[in-house]
């Protein structure tokens, strides 16, 4: 076996350079969205072994809607590079080029055992330049196709070795053939065909059989005239070895995949699902558009499903001619290959097993699979045909007539190739550019126009989007997908009544229910989030929220299993303040995932509302277990802690305030609650701070404004909290308790009793009910000596409310004090401002209650629109005030106005003059 010399490797590295050093620039797109962008199993937070129980796009191989593409080794590589890079799409770009020059130093090492140097150097070059590879190395799934032809090849060189002195078995290399084969099958599923090329190989090359002899040996032993030779014996060994190791494999990979293969609609592969003979005719066709696409790269396409290449459903159909041509002349090799012996006939037999064999799982001639045409799976056949080009070249060029044209063709085609590769590249920079490349070559296919208005609409171009959304439903007018797509646009443009009728038209090409008919096998998961999606319009109709229940039971029906559809049920039953409901069916949904955060979060929600916050604090604390940077549940779970009262959890609340403004360092409401946690501490410098970074983020942020002003008030720093309290009357007019703090710090601390009257003037405006407001209002008068007015007041607060004690007994002593002015001198206010201080006393009684604030937290994905990919949720703010106050709360309140009735007996005494 001949070595790679450095001078040959450095060639290949540094023509694969020149072809692919663009890729480098280019994003993540197409399948990379779903393999790289949207796949947990690449953070570290996911346990290593889920890359062992999930497909290659992160979904548990035992779900239905699972692809069943078992590569846990790519998956593995993929999160290296996350690990060193996260998502930086250098990095994998640069890594696949890496690997692209492994196979290409890797096959040049194989191509020396069936040809010469110089045609082994062609036949790399051409496999390195080829324009085919570019899906395989530019884009980043295509990697699976990458490490698995590393250890194909491996495998094969492996193999190679076992045939020792005499004929002998040598163990050692057939060892490590299985354990590389079964690495490469687990890196992609065609690495196990390398098998088959094994057996060949053992049989025609390293045993020198050929067909003929085959044949005439096994009729003499059949007739009894011959005994089977020893060498032959040796041969079946090791070819029941090879066999027996590759059917443990599969039944393996049976296991995996739990004995159920993938489920594609006909959008995917429509020959998969037409009738004889149109199936058979379409795949036979295949093939030689395959051999095309090899042979002449100069039209390539991402994507080859829909409508690309139209059915053969005839024997008249005249592309036939192409089908029937290619069999001829693949037959003709083969026959060559296998009757005549010979170096030439060795070569071309081997070229034609990687061409075949490999390709055989991606040929629909065993299963269905997911596409019609796919360029990535060319890339180890392409082995074989680069091995039958450099040999055919080797014959031309051996011939002096035809030397120097040989030379300039070959010198043409890898210059165009390469140009082509290095050209074809920049397609793959952006998913725009891929899928507007792809549409010049093919406008038949309405998953491209699909596409092309995905990639608009993820640039937030909601109107151009709809217009390729509307041509992939006039390409292909029963394709659900695509009339969903036009429905979530115009709802992006809020259009909701033309959104409607999309989605309408698209549940109405689902299939129709019957009871008791189970739908799994005929309905692709994403199509029925029609279901969702309409539900998820028509529910902000508060009158058609029964409506949107029916949506989502009708979903389930057709799927039990749709996990979406009872998370989206849930949400709506909460909105129908139904949580017991909603709580079934979180329940459920949980029953089918319970490894989803966002389901543990939601549940927590509605125990909230079930007014159980023991259990809401536990389904919180299982949604961080399985994503500890879950920001929903760390914000809510750090409120209900601070809420709770109990000091003990405060330490803990508060780092998970701090975890949450650390993944979300510009939401103003993490730090507005670090500051409401360090008041209930007593910490009111870091109170402080924290205050003035929520304002930082958020100038009219209504409740930060108010309680730093009440901080301030609070610790004895009352001029300090004017300027605030003027920021937050700016914002909010009308804010009642911004106001009666203003007047209280006015009267007290400036003596502008103008100004104090002005704010309790203003309450009244707002509500002329408020008692607080017009109880403060009268000490005014009082302190402007005004009696008369101030008992008319007093008496007007009292009939607002009767109950207060404290009211009545200040009008009596109003009243006395009028009394009094007919036989001595009209008395004067105590000039320690006492009765200010009851004003400050009476307003701290309910200004305190600001300190609990809150908005009800939202519930994980409300109301989301559902594509093929994106979950997105949302922030829960705590700059609104709500009606409802907590047991605690309310025993916080007596307790403090128990506090401010006592101060009142002592004002009471002063006035008195006792």
């Amino acid at each position: 076996m001949a070595d790679v010399s450095l001078k040959e490797a450095a060639l290949i590295v540094g023509v694969v350079a020149a072809c692919y050093w663009n890729s480098l620039f280019c994003g993540f797109v197409f399948d990379d969205v779903s393999a790289i962008l949207d796949n947990k199993d690449l953070h570290p937070s996911t346990p290593l072994k889920n890359l062992f129980q999930n497909d290659f796009w992160g979904t548990p191989m035992s779900e239905e809607r699972s692809h069943k593409s078992y590569r846990p080794l790519t998956v593995l590589t993929f999160r290296l590079n996350y690990l060193f890079s996260e998502l930086n799409a250098v990095s994998y770009h640069f890594l696949n080029l890496v690997f692209h020059v492994v196979v290409c130093v890797i096959f040049l090492k194989v191509c020396k055992l069936f040809l010469d140097s110089r045609s082994s150097i062609v036949a790399s070059l051409l496999f390195a330049v080829h324009p085919i590879h570019t899906e395989a190395v530019t884009g980043v799934v295509g990697r699976a196709e990458l490490l698995s032809s590393i250890f194909f090849l491996a495998a094969f060189l492996s193999y190679t070795k076992s045939k020792g002195p005499d004929n002998t078995i040598v163990w050692t290399p057939i060892a490590v053939t299985v354990f590389l084969v079964a690495v490469a099958t687990l890196c992609k599923e065609q690495g196990i065909t390398v098998v088959g090329i094994c057996c060949v190989y053992e049989v025609f090359i390293a045993q020198g059989y050929t067909l003929p002899a085959l044949l005439d040996t096994a009729v003499q032993i059949l007739r009894g005239k011959g005994s089977i030779p020893f060498s032959m014996l040796q041969t079946l060994l090791k070819l029941i070895v090879l066999m027996f190791s590759t059917l443990l494999l599969v039944v393996v990979r049976v296991q995996v995949i739990q004995s159920q293969l993938p489920v594609f609609t006909r959008f995917d592969n429509p020959a998969a699902v037409s009738p004889s003979p149109a199936r058979q005719l379409t795949f036979n066709y295949l093939l030689p558009v395959n051999a095309w696409l090899l042979l002449n790269p100069s039209e390539l396409c991402c994507d080859w499903t829909m409508g690309t290449i139209p059915l053969v459903e005839s024997l008249f159909d005249v592309r036939n001619i192409a089908t029937l041509t290619f069999f001829c002349f693949l037959g003709s090799l083969m026959v060559f290959s296998l009757r005549y012996p010979g170096d030439s006939s060795k070569t071309v037999l081997m070229a034609l097993c990687l061409m075949v064999l490999p390709f055989i799982p991606a040929s629909n001639l065993f299963f269905p699979v997911g596409f019609v045409v796919a360029e990535r799976v060319l890339y180890v056949p392409s082995m074989g045909f680069c091995i039958l080009v450099a040999h055919g070249w080797k014959k031309l060029s051996n011939k002096s007539v035809l030397r120097k044209v040989s030379w300039v063709c070959l010198a043409a085609v890898l210059f165009t190739h390469a140009l082509k590769t290095l050209h074809r590249n920049w397609d793959w920079e952006s998913e725009y550019t891929l899928f507007m490349s792809a549409l010049k070559v093919n406008k038949n296919n309405a998953k491209l126009w699909n596409n092309v208005g995905h990639a608009l609409e993820n640039e937030k171009n909601f109107e151009r989007a709809l217009q390729f959304f509307i041509q992939a439903t006039q390409v292909q007018p029963d394709d659900i997908g695509a009339h969903m797509n036009v429905g979530r646009t115009y709802k992006n443009l809020n259009k909701t009544k033309e959104a409607e009728e999309s989605y309408m038209i698209a549940k109405s090409l689902m299939p129709q229910i019957i009871p008791g008919k189970k739908y799994a096998a005929r309905v692709a998961p994403n199509h029925l989030n029609v279901y969702i999606n309409l539900a998820n319009l028509i529910r902000a109709n508060e009158s058609r929220l029964e409506e949107a229940d029916q949506l989502y039971r009708q979903a389930i029906s057709m799927r039990p299993d749709f996990k979406q559809a009872y998370i989206s049920r849930g949400e709506l039953l909460l909105k129908m303040n139904k949580p017991q409901k909603a709580k079934e069916a979180y329940l459920r949904a949980l029953e089918l995932d319970r490894t989803n955060a966002d389901l543990w979060y939601n549940l927590a929600i509605v125990y909230i509302e079930l007014k159980d916050p023991t259990e809401a604090l536990k389904n919180f604390n299982q949604a961080l277990e399985l994503n500890p940077m879950h920001k929903l549940a760390l914000f809510n779970s750090a409120l209900l802690m601070q809420e709770s009262g109990n000091a003990r959890l405060r330490p803990e609340a508060k780092q998970r305030l701090l975890h949450y403004v650390k993944e979300e360092p510009q939401d103003a409401n993490g730090y507005f609650n670090l500051g409401m946690l360090a008041m209930d501490d007593k910490k009111d410098m870091e109170a402080e701070a924290w205050m003035k970074k929520a304002i930082s983020l958020q100038p009219n942020f209504r409740s930060a404004l108010f309680n730093l002003a009440l901080l301030y008030s609070q610790t004895g720093k009352e001029l300090m909290a004017l300027p605030v309290l003027e920021d937050l009357l700016r914002y909010y007019p009308d804010h009642t308790k911004g106001l009666i703090l203003k007047g209280d710090i006015l009267m007290n601390q400036k003596k502008d009793i103008v100004g104090a009257k002005m704010c309790f003037e203003k309450i009244l405006e707002l509500d002329p009910n408020n008692v607080q407001g017009k109880h403060n209002l009268c000490v005014v008068y009082f302190e402007e000596k005004d009696l008369i007015k101030a008992e008319k007041c007093l008496v007007e607060t009292l009939a607002l409310a009767p109950h207060e004690e404290y009211i009545q007994r200040h009008l009596n002593i109003v009243r006395s004090k009028i009394a009094s002015l007919s036989a001595v001198e009209q008395s004067s206010l105590p000039s320690d401002g006492t009765a200010a201080a009851e004003v400050k006393k009476n307003s701290f009684q309910n200004l305190k209650e600001a300190k609990n604030e809150r908005q009800p937290p939202s519930i994980a994905g409300n109301n989301k629109e559902h594509s093929k990919n994106k979950k997105p949720t949302e922030k829960s703010s705590a700059d609104k005030e709500t009606p409802k106050k907590s047991t605690k709360e309310i025993k916080d309140i007596e307790k403090k106005r128990v506090a401010a009735l006592k101060r009142l007996e002592e004002i009471e005494r002063i006035l008195n003059g006792e």
